[in-house]
């Protein structure tokens, strides 16, 4: 019997740790990207005995990490039918990586684009080829976008700022790139999970006014890992969308998307992972 197989970012808590175990349950195998292990409950150690789950180590937000975990896999893994972007942050100050540009552009816009590109050739030989990255709403909340200031903002704000910019430019590279996709026959989505109770929502990161809220109108995060899951393996949704509430949004300053795109494949192809 063929089995699909599934590389989830971010597997270690949240959205990503209960998206790993509705797959495990639905019988998938689970390829997990994460900086540290897995929490022991019984159906992820019982999966990583049998070789259901398989979890590889990095910073993502750390290139050199990254590019030892791509080595890893090409050399471990034989095709990936669906990658879950789903690995994001949300900080409550300004922070760089350790390449020095601004840490929600480097996490949430350019590591999914990295890879999604390196991990093409897998993608390629699995039989659902699909990407789906984590987005947000909060993109709908911008009112001034401007690309090359992405990897350098000149100011700070907690939720609105840096990351709700990181998110529209996710979807909107994940706009751009569809047709280049399909053409090696992979298919991409961007997907607003909804407000869910996670590490990130829970955090330093949101502003003070929003944090009473969480506790009382965010949904357990097994319900935003359904929404992944349900843009995964919905065969109808046109690559490139994005998808909020199940239906397909319309994303603000559109017209940037092919900026945006050659953005973060120009730093890629900058990079040499």
């Amino acid at each position: 019997m063929t089995v699909n197989v599934a590389l989830v970012t971010g597997a270690r808590s949240g959205i990503g740790l209960e998206l790993t175990r509705k797959l495990l349950r639905g019988g998938w195998e689970v390829i997990a990207l994460l900086r540290s292990p897995l929490p022991q409950y019984e159906d992820i150690k019982s999966a990583g005995m049998a070789g259901q789950l398989r979890c590889y180590f990095a910073d993502l937000a750390n290139f050199a990490d990254l590019g030892r975990f791509h080595a890893d896999i090409k050399r471990h893994e034989s095709s990936i039918d669906v990658l879950f972007n789903n690995a994001g942050v949300n900080t409550e100050k300004r922070e760089n990586s350790p390449q020095g540009r601004e840490l929600h552009f480097e996490m949430n816009v350019l590591v999914p684009y990295i890879l999604s590109r390196e991990l093409l050739p897998l993608l390629k030989k699995g039989r659902m080829s699909r990407i789906i990255n984590t987005s947000s709403n909060a993109l709908l909340s911008v009112k001034h976008f401007e690309p090359h200031s992405l990897g350098d903002p000149s100011r700070f704000q907690k939720l609105f700022g840096p990351y709700a910019n990181s998110k529209l430019a996710l979807s909107l590279w994940t706009k751009a790139a569809a047709p280049e996709f399909a053409k090696q026959g992979v298919s991409l989505v961007s997907t607003c999970p909804g407000p869910n109770r996670t590490p990130m929502t829970g955090g330093s990161g949101m502003p003070l006014l929003l944090r009473p809220f969480v506790p009382l109108f965010f949904k357990h995060p097994g319900v935003g890992a359904q929404k992944l899951l349900k843009a995964a393996v919905d065969a109808d949704l046109p690559s490139g969308s994005f998808i909020m509430n199940g239906s397909i949004r319309p994303l603000p300053f559109a017209e940037r998307a092919p900026e945006v795109l050659t953005i973060v494949d120009n730093l890629h192809r900058s990079i040499g992972i």
